[in-house]
């Protein structure tokens, strides 16, 4: 089963064709590759003891790839604890309101007419310092900007030179590129305006937990939705920062400041890896900096959250619920340090102390550069060996790898379908194309669950085509479910066209689509990666997440066996749901098909005043009372912060779903135009009166002001295709 839903009001929503379309420009190819091919490898070359060993020559390394010998084209050695000071490098500042991707290519050889060096930046160190102001809170961003002031005016080596970058509401920002000109770093840190995004930070689940009544006020709902509870995100401004600083061959350290990036569950493991991969590329190694410092908690708690009642305050629970949340939130920081080589300092209160330690991991070291003997563009990984010759004894340390580039031709009715199942394998994920993603499970009998999956797609990021007065895209989908031992147990492939109006399609920039689809697979472990495919200008995204079914049968032991939890907006009648090829079998299997109509997962939990929360998930095996029937308890609640704002009349649940086995179906419906604006933390409380049993689930949401009305606008699609 399969759809395409467009999340909104209207039944189909897209945006205005852009200048490139109106001017008739050729369909575009899709291209992922460099300028040249070629590789730069930094090796760092010490002794026994651990001393850089220098005056070393090209012919005193061997160098290979995938086993094949490769000629060393650029040899240097970066000299980085020289008694001599290097030449200042000058500050030059940005031009005002220039975005990264806008900066000119320089030239790549010299007023007389000679090569540009390859080396920018000779004998020097280079430190990039990312300040993440979207997962700090208020206190977090002062102490984070008092750290950098601190290292900036007392700690600088004559070799290093520092870049500044900044991400917060916007896309990522250069405040300043390298220089070594302390007075100019130092006033670009000071003019940091604190509090700037902090309430993202309060909406992740870091930071100050409440968010005013303007939540959302700096996005329109479309970048809301994908900014808000989506560490992609925050990833991909990571992966905008490597390949910035992929433009210099030299080592890279990128400190990164931030309050940890909280885990939702549903993150996209395709994104990471992605960033990885451009940083390993880059020769960058992410340093995390966790600006939360050294947090001590007293076992009851403190003021900032509730304390635990009766004896749990002395039996550890409240002190273990705490940590897990900060090692959580600690998790993925710590994933981008190990595996591009660099370190996560976290539980200090010294931030300086943790940017010493990243600007020393970076000693004298040597540069090569080869012109790779593999010409193919198949994005496949290549494994890189160096070795000394000459049986010269040394450690050393550089990047064992890096995946090929990547290019697509230009569509053809003929290697279309091939294009998608070589980018569904690539090992470096396509992330062009943003994906937002939901995994769910509910039991169907002992040993068979429904699994729906649904993914969010920016509608701002597809591109349209104009033809005939009408605005007409395609999208296709391809997706592998795997088990424990990689056996491919789900596949799923798609391809949609639709056909706008104009006047509807001018509304996309702020209506994000959804696609759906679902699996039926026994309790495990399980990987699904899902790739989709804008045709008109070929961009792609991949969507990668590992799950666990739980075994929720009958005779197993545990507490009250609930299904996961599917938090919507929107109900749409099965009619409706564009380019749908339904079977009666696979509607009855779905949980989410009542009545003619499916709930649409929200995914990104973010909602509007002027809308219906709806709830759903399911309660297996409650216990019988003497009648034989069950009787489970249902309440939904709203917190705003540590206030309890809203709360249903108690559910009271007695009877079982006809054909599912002992299943007690929870439903609620919730209008938000009686909250206020901001962030919440809702919470479904569960008890079994006849098993004497509780259980309670809960999300955070964020609900925003009501927007301006506009005319409705219906169209239709134009077809669909397999």
């Amino acid at each position: 089963m399969r759809r395409l839903v467009f999340l909104s009001a209207l039944v189909a929503i897209f945006a205005q064709v852009n200048a490139q379309q109106n001017n008739n420009v050729p369909e575009a190819t899709v291209t992922f590759k460099s300028e040249a091919n070629l590789v730069v490898i930094d090796v760092g070359v010490k002794d026994k003891s651990g001393k850089v060993i220098p005056g070393l020559k090209k012919e005193d390394f061997t160098l290979m790839e995938d086993g094949k010998a490769q000629q060393i084209s650029v040899f240097e050695f970066q000299q980085l604890d020289s008694d001599e000071p290097p030449p200042a490098v000058p500050a030059v500042k940005p031009v005002p309101g220039a975005k990264p991707e806008d900066k000119p290519v320089e030239k790549t050889t010299l007023p007389s007419g000679k090569p540009k060096p390859l080396i920018r930046f000779q004998d020097r160190r280079l430190v990039a310092m990312l300040f993440d102001f979207s997962t700090m809170g208020i206190p977090e961003q002062t102490r984070a900007q008092q750290s950098a002031l601190q290292f900036i005016k007392e700690q600088l080596k004559p070799a290093d030179i520092v870049e500044i970058l900044t991400a917060g509401t916007g896309p990522l920002k250069v405040e300043q590129d390298f220089t070594d000109d302390r007075d100019r770093l130092v006033e670009v840190i000071k003019a940091f305006p604190i509090g700037n995004a902090s309430e993202l930070a309060a909406a992740g689940g870091s930071g100050d937990d409440t968010a005013g009544d303007d939540t959302g006020a700096a996005f329109v709902a479309d970048e809301t939705e994908f900014n808000i509870f989506n560490n992609d995100r925050k990833l991909a401004t990571l992966e905008s920062a490597a390949k910035l600083l992929a433009a210099f061959p030299e080592k890279k350290a990128l400190i990164y400041f931030s309050a940890g990036i909280e885990q939702s569950g549903h993150d996209n493991q395709a994104q990471l890896e992605s960033a990885v991969n451009a940083a390993k590329r880059a020769n960058v190694a992410f340093y995390p900096i966790d600006a939360r410092g050294l947090v001590a908690s007293a076992p009851a708690g403190d003021a900032s959250s509730a304390g635990g009642r009766g004896s749990s305050a002395f039996q550890g629970g409240n002190v273990t619920s705490r940590g897990n949340s900060r090692n959580n939130s600690q998790e993925t920081l710590s994933t981008l340090a190990y595996d591009t080589g660099g370190k996560l300092f976290v539980d200090d209160n010294d931030l300086a102390v943790g940017m010493q330690k990243a600007r020393d991991d970076i000693s004298s070291y040597y540069i090569l550069g080869y012109y790779s003997t593999n010409g193919k563009m198949d994005g496949k990984y290549r494994r890189v060996t160096v070795k000394m010759n000459n049986n010269l004894q040394a450690k050393l340390d550089y990047k064992s790898g890096y995946f090929g580039d990547k290019v697509f031709k230009k569509f053809s009715s003929d290697d279309k379908e091939n294009q998608l199942e070589q980018a569904l394998m690539l090992g470096d994920p396509l992330t062009d194309l943003s994906l937002s993603g939901e995994v769910g499970f509910f039991r169907l009998a002992r040993d068979r669950y429904y699994v729906p999956f649904s993914v969010k797609v920016p509608g701002a990021e597809i591109a349209l085509a104009k033809s005939k007065g009408n605005s007409q895209t395609e999208l296709e989908f391809i997706g592998q479910l795997r088990d424990s031992h990689s056996k491919l147990v789900g596949v799923v492939r798609d391809g949609i066209k639709i056909k706008l109006a104009e006047q509807t399609a001018a509304q996309l920039a702020s209506r994000p689509i959804a696609y759906d689809t679902g699996f039926t697979v026994p309790p495990g472990t399980y990987v699904l990666k899902f790739l989709a495919r804008e045709n008109e200008t070929g961009k792609m995204g991949t969507y990668e997440h590992k799950f666990v079914i739980p075994d929720l049968a009958p005779d197993k032991p545990a507490e009250l066996k609930i299904s996961s939890v599917i938090w919507s907006n929107q109900r749409q009648p099965i009619a409706q749901a564009i380019a749908s090829v339904e079977k009666k079998k696979v509607l009855e299997a779905d949980p989410l098909v009542q009545d003619g109509q499916r709930l649409i997962p929200s995914i990104t939990h973010v909602f509007r005043k002027d809308q219906n929360l709806y709830v759903y998930l399911e309660v297996y095996d409650p216990g019988l009372g003497t009648d034989q029937k069950p009787s489970v308890a249902a309440t939904l609640t709203f917190y705003r912060g540590k206030t309890r704002s809203f709360e249903s009349q108690p559910v009271r649940l007695d009877t079982f779903l006809a054909k599912r086995g002992q299943t007690l179906p929870v439903q609620f419906q919730a209008p938000l135009a009686q909250l206020a604006s901001g962030r919440y933390t809702c919470q479904i409380n569960l008890i079994d009166e006849a098993g004497r049993k509780f259980a309670f689930e809960r999300t955070d949401i964020i609900v925003l002001p009501t927007p301006k009305p506009v005319a409705p606008v219906v169209a239709k699609p134009a077809g669909s295709g397999q």
